[in-house]
């Protein structure tokens, strides 16, 4: 979790600087695109706030109401991050561009919107490094989707989907800045951060999916629990294995229910035995499975 802490805090040191930059460039120019800018950064900052205290709620220890933690505060706080992302950024991204486009203003100079989207730039890549570094360092050198959509830490995924969408952003922002200007069609600058507020709720969408499907309950991958059968098919008394339950309880917990039928005749501290090794290897090769139960069911007819 420290490792998310340090992608959390680059990320909300960089939004500060950039969404400050951008609200005083934007009420001196008067660019759409640059005012969407602002609001997408300010909101970013608000959403690192907010990751932060889901982890913080996250590890609270257990307690008789929540015997298996709070590790779900986090995918909680994280499908609220997405939601603010959809209405507070796309949204209002969205309106301005409208509004921009039905009452077009031209920009004078639009040197220092240049200034502000290349120092932005900077700065978003700086924090999309550090994100994409400790993501990486996750992924055990899975290929990049499929680690993406594996990962079950809202908030590295979160704060990666987060630059990246900035660092398109700014790239809209600047094409419609230079076309509006150069082609005298105020217009582009309202298109531009239509696409933006589009960009946005892309996104968005994408994080409540995620996170809608951590905080009902998703298990394990198909090929952990693959995994995890032919561990206990490989014991040489058990005969078969009963549907494997699974849930994620937080970012690197992971609950796991396991049911065996054994040999008839099977002795009970043999049955006893091959289960405390089929515990031993499991969590050896899976150390996010922290909950395991296995129980010794009838043999199946």
């Amino acid at each position: 979790m420290a490792e998310s802490r340090i992608a959390i805090y680059g990320a909300i040191g960089a939004n500060v600087a950039i969404a400050v930059t951008k609200f005083i460039v934007a009420g001196v120019t008067g660019s759409s695109a640059m005012l969407s800018e602002g609001i997408h950064s300010a909101v970013d900052t608000f959403n690192g706030v907010l990751l932060l205290v889901g982890l913080k709620l996250s590890q609270r220890p257990a307690t008789d109401e929540h015997p298996f933690g709070h590790g779900k505060e986090l995918y909680f706080w994280s499908l609220m991050v997405a939601v603010l992302i959809f209405g507070l950024g796309g949204g209002v991204s969205f309106y301005e561009g409208i509004q921009h486009i039905r009452n077009p203003e031209p920009i004078s100079d639009p040197t220092w919107n240049y200034v502000v989207l290349g120092a932005a730039a900077l700065f978003e890549g700086i924090s999309f490094t550090i994100a994409l570094r400790q993501f990486r360092g996750q992924t055990r050198g899975r290929p990049f989707w499929n680690a993406l959509h594996a990962s079950k830490d809202p908030t590295t995924y979160t704060v990666l989907a987060e630059d990246g969408a900035a660092l398109v952003g700014l790239a809209v922002a600047a094409l419609g800045i230079y076309l509006s200007h150069r082609l005298e069609m105020p217009e582009l600058d309202g298109a531009a951060s239509v696409v933006i507020g589009l960009l946005l709720a892309g996104v968005a969408t994408l994080l409540v999916r995620e996170s809608r499907g951590l905080l009902i309950g998703e298990g394990i991958r198909p090929d952990t629990a693959r995994a995890i059968r032919a561990l206990a098919t490989a014991q040489p008394h058990v005969r078969s294995v009963g549907r494997i339950l699974s849930m994620y309880i937080g970012p690197e917990e992971v609950l796991v229910t396991l049911d065996l039928h054994f040999e008839d005749g099977t002795h009970t501290d043999v049955a006893a035995a091959e289960m405390t090794l089929i515990q031993r290897q499991v969590r050896e090769r899976f150390p996010m499975i922290k909950r395991l139960f296995i129980e010794a069911g009838d043999s199946p007819s």
